[in-house]
């Protein structure tokens, strides 16, 4: 049975506007570094950087890897950080999140963990493409279910499918033992609804702006930088690259179309270590 969505009144003349942060690998210690980043600091970076652009945001969504250490604590210290964008927070687990843990702790005024979004002329689903024990991800059975059953319900509407892990390769050899193992199938299977007019995601800590030709026509895939660490792309074993942490503007706009982009914290504070051979 499908449940009901969240709804935000906006007209359907009007773009809905997004903002994206993926990754952020939070411990309980806000003193706690990641490969030699402070991720607490990196977050909030990328949080004043947000706030000082001053975009007219509607919602933000956090796609996942809140958590590095599976504590609750991590959770609370994202709700308190996102506080000063107030903004209403969608998230979705990554990897390292424990779902369980995640859906007790990341609690708020303004923060949910419902899977369908109604906003203006479009429908945004957050999907769970985790697999517990693995860094790897797959689109279950009951996920593609809802996205189906949720486009039936509003086939009027365009759909943004956002999801934690990257259903393409990235050219990435060591990172791509880890994208969604099914992730051809469920890019067939999505790109058959015309109302599908994007795709969303984090995990790969890097950027990817691209078109995918489906059945319908080209869906717009997205994947955004990390707000602490990031990969090097392109490289086939295990890398960093010297760029800042980062976050992706969206506009939903009210003909199906997207605009997006990736913007970055200013200057080289966080550096990481690059001698580090894994996380």
């Amino acid at each position: 049975m499908l449940k009901e969505a969240i709804s935000y009144s906006i007209d359907h003349d009007e773009s809905v506007k997004l903002v994206q942060v993926t990754d952020p690998h939070l411990f309980a210690d806000p003193e706690a570094q990641l490969l030699g980043v402070n991720t607490a600091h990196s977050l909030d970076a990328v949080l004043n950087t947000i706030k000082a652009v001053d975009y007219p945001a509607h919602l933000l969504l956090a796609t996942g890897d809140i958590s590095q250490d599976y504590s609750n604590q991590s959770y609370h210290n994202f709700v308190a950080a996102i506080e000063k964008l107030n903004l209403p927070c969608h998230y979705l687990p990554g990897n390292h999140d424990d779902p369980r843990i995640m859906h007790l702790h990341m609690q708020g005024p303004s923060v949910y963990g419902d899977r369908r979004i109604l906003v203006g002329k479009w429908q945004i689903i957050m999907l769970d493409s985790t697999v517990r024990g693995k860094p790897g991800g797959h689109m279950a059975d009951s996920e593609m279910e809802l996205i189906e059953a949720a486009v039936a319900a509003h086939p009027e509407l365009y759909t943004l499918l956002v999801m934690h892990h990257n259903p393409i390769l990235v050219d990435c050899k060591w990172l791509d033992q880890h994208c969604m193992d099914n992730g051809e199938a469920f890019l067939d299977r999505v790109t058959a609804m015309p109302q599908v007019k994007g795709l969303l995601w984090g995990h790969v800590h890097q950027s990817l702006d691209q078109f995918y030709q489906g059945k319908s026509g080209p869906v717009k895939l997205m994947a955004t930088p990390s707000t602490c660490i990031q990969f090097k792309p392109k490289s086939p074993y295990f890398a960093l690259d010297a760029q800042q942490p980062g976050y992706r503007l969206l506009e939903l706009k009210p003909d199906g179309s997207i605009l997006a982009n990736v913007y970055r914290v200013p200057g080289n504070k966080f550096s990481p270590d690059h001698d580090s051979s894994g996380y």
